[in-house]
């Protein structure tokens, strides 16, 4: 496939369009200044820029740009929107979302609310193995927590996002840690123990930042809740660590609160249900649509040539000496980049693996990196852009449960900027250290 780096304009001008309107409103004191220009509009631009730079037919670029709209990972991020929208809408309305936070409240002592949001949130999604089903989860409950007390919303959001993402990174059964594995031909439990090096002082330091900020949280504990009502979300934590799909968790959700709220709410009846699940629907409806374009841009970015740029030049920059430090630094420097760039342009941390994982090898082996230290690299900065990305799945969903610009929810999400600054340290201080541990091994 031929190289282009013009593929990647559409990209760069969505971000121009979708960030800079925003801060240009931000500037002028408007409220809900992100919101102005939404960015499923903001995105419009940006395809009919894709669709005129391809070559051949126009009708050729349409089905490329309907194949990723139609994309497996895509469609199942919608549904999972979908199901999540719902089940947070019917829990919320037969009081569950009370009942649990008051729950939780009863058992946590107040200033460790914050780091046991995220403890919770990383356990659940490590057993998970998935992000956007713990998002879907956590979220509403870390919103409910806000109502009672004077923590930062944006910083409760922040922290079932890090959480999510901590396991999502970690999580032996996660599509990214599977990808990352088999692509680098090295053993899970290789890389996990390399990966939790890195992740456990990022993950500490977030937990020590998260206690100061909440310490001295005034809580209005209601402590009264109807333990009937916290069925549904203990359900969907139980079946969520069981292994079940994440989208059956989600569905015997919206049927077990349902069910409570007919048989609990004199007042709660089908009709009331159904409109609360159609509620769900709707508010999930920007994500959804961004989503669905966002795959259609990133089929039609790769189709181009972009991604095949972006492989090439980081192959460039790590192609020298095969035995220095320097050179082991620079091939971990150029999976890290690959990937992460990758990541930006698909926004999906599988799909960004799977993309770069031959070319992740090859500079590997080239360059003398470790195949676990490289699967837990291609790990860890997915998982960082992921969680970092204004028009990522899991920033999206999060940000539409909690009522976010998706920018806030990105610049309280600790754990991803912290895991990415452990990370880059282990390559520019750690490189001379692990030479040194191989060449004792071969001797």
């Amino acid at each position: 496939m031929r190289a282009n780096p013009l593929a990647l304009l559409p990209l760069l001008l969505f971000l121009a369009l979708f960030i800079g309107s925003g801060v240009y409103y931000q500037s002028q004191n408007v409220d809900f200044a992100f919101y102005q220009i939404s960015a499923p509009v903001a995105i419009l631009p940006a395809i009919v820029l894709a669709l005129l730079l391809g070559r051949g037919e126009l009708n050729k670029r349409l089905e490329t740009f309907i194949q990723g709209v139609g994309d497996s990972n895509i469609i199942t991020m919608c549904l999972i929107y979908l199901l999540a929208g719902a089940f947070a809408s019917v829990a919320k309305a037969v009081g569950g979302v009370d009942a649990t936070v008051n729950f939780g409240l009863s058992i946590i002592p107040s200033e460790l609310v914050l780091p046991g949001l995220f403890v919770i949130t990383a356990f659940i999604a490590t057993a998970m193995g998935t992000s956007m089903g713990t998002i879907a989860a956590m979220a509403p409950i870390a919103l409910g927590l806000t109502e009672v007390s004077d923590l930062s919303l944006p910083l409760c959001i922040g922290a079932v996002v890090g959480g999510a993402m901590f396991g999502d990174n970690l999580s032996i059964i996660s599509d990214t840690t599977i990808a990352a594995t088999r692509s680098q031909g090295c053993e899970m439990r290789d890389k996990f123990r390399m990966n939790f090096k890195i992740a456990m002082p990022a993950a500490m330091i977030t937990l020590i930042w998260l206690y100061l900020q909440g310490s001295d949280a005034v809580i209005s504990q209601a402590t009264d809740y109807e333990l009937i009502k916290v069925l549904p979300y203990l359900a969907v934590l139980t079946l969520a660590l069981a292994g079940v799909n994440v989208l059956l968790v989600l569905f015997t959700g919206i049927v077990m609160a349902g069910v409570i709220g007919l048989g609990n709410l004199p007042d709660y009846t089908v009709a009331q249900w159904s409109k609360d699940i159609y509620s769900g629907y709707t508010g999930m409806q920007e994500i959804m649509i961004l989503s669905l374009f966002i795959g259609g841009l990133g089929a039609l970015m790769k189709a181009q040539g972009g991604l095949e740029f972006l492989a090439r030049a980081i192959e460039r920059l790590t192609s020298r000496g095969k035995e220095s430090t320097a050179s082991t630094r620079s091939g971990e420097i150029g999976i890290s980049a690959a990937v992460a760039l990758t990541n930006a342009c698909t926004a999906n941390n599988t799909v960004s693996i799977i993309i770069c994982g031959g070319l992740a090898k090859d500079i590997a082996e080239r360059n003398n990196v470790d195949a676990k230290r490289s699967a837990c690299l291609l790990d860890i900065f997915s998982c960082v852009v992921q969680g970092l990305l204004p028009y990522g799945a899991q920033v999206l969903l999060a940000g539409s449960i909690a009522g976010l610009s998706p920018l806030v929810v990105i610049g309280n999400i600790h754990y991803s900027w912290l895991l990415g600054v452990v990370a880059v340290g282990t390559i520019v201080f750690g490189a001379r250290g692990r030479k040194a541990e191989g060449a004792v091994a071969v001797n």
